[in-house]
């Protein structure tokens, strides 16, 4: 099953609350903005995308913790891009809105770029692909030509809704970098067994096999056409749209992952992602 997330959704609805309400990441208010407001800066923001935009499993536990979530989350300890967007325009503050869900593939994204024009975001975040690439096998991973067309259909329902809106397109991490620091971990191929995470890349952790070996690389290889293909989407685009420059390229170390299941970014995970992609460019 292609997810990013190994509980049923219908817990995670259950428990979404339960990370706001305090846990993960020291603190949670939002920074008090000084001076005059900066120009260009944003006044409402929305995040697209999957568990990892959503701070799924950032709060040490299999549950939705928006608050530590790179794009939209108020934790301190994260340091969001809204939290470095409020410091320069309090007009933001309480206009940032998480439609990113555990489990979504690229198909989603236009329906979440809808909700994302009704609030008039005048800022926009979109991480996707990992759903798209952890199928059972690789032969259930979504073509590129189809995810190229979801990505395609989201960007150009907020380009004809949202035409002044800024638009950053962040990369898939890299997953197999994942793997290869994790797969001599004993907590970590537990846990990916136990699991059943992203078994495309994952699955038999420490087989030393030829088809194993090609499995993980077809992955790989895929999750590599998928960042081609968005960062193409984003370029064309236009001047509006900000590809993260290869900045998930840093990839995933065991310390940036939660230690429940060794895959989605703990606090620390989630502060690194917000880092590297952000850069205060609003034209």
């Amino acid at each position: 099953m292609r997810r990013w997330h190994v509980v049923a959704l219908a817990s995670l609805a259950i428990f979404a609350l339960a990370c706001e309400a305090g846990a993960g990441g020291a603190g949670g208010s939002d920074p008090e903005p000084t001076g005059t407001p900066a120009k260009g800066y944003p006044s409402s923001m929305a995040a697209l995308g999957d568990s990892i935009t959503a701070g799924f499993g950032s709060c040490g536990a299999f549950l939705v913790c928006g608050r530590n979530s790179w794009s939209t989350g108020t934790a301190d300890a994260v340091d969001s891009h809204y939290r470095r967007i409020l410091a320069k325009n309090p007009k933001i503050k309480n206009k940032a809105r998480n439609f990113a869900r555990p489990g979504a593939e690229a198909a989603a994204l236009p329906g979440q770029a809808a909700q994302a024009v009704d609030m008039k975001a005048q800022y926009v975040t979109i991480l996707i692909g990992a759903n798209d690439a952890c199928a059972s096998r690789p032969a259930g991973m979504t073509s590129v030509a189809s995810f190229r067309r979801d990505v395609d259909r989201t960007l150009a329902r907020l380009k004809k809704g949202l035409p002044r809106t800024s638009v950053l397109v962040a990369g898939i991490p890299d997953l197999y970098r994942l793997w290869e620091l994790g797969h001599n971990d004993d907590r970590a191929v537990r846990a990916w067994k136990r699991l059943n995470t992203c078994p495309s890349m994952l699955a038999d952790p420490r087989s030393t096999t030829e088809s194993a070996d090609q499995r993980r690389r077809q992955v790989r290889a895929r999750i590599s056409d998928y960042n081609d293909q968005l960062a193409q989407a984003c370029a064309k685009y236009g001047k509006r749209c900000r590809w993260d420059d290869d900045a998930h390229e840093t990839g995933i170390g065991l310390d940036l992952v939660n230690q429940v299941d060794f895959f989605h970014p703990n606090v620390e995970g989630q502060a690194q992602l917000a880092d590297v992609t952000f850069t205060p460019r609003f034209p």
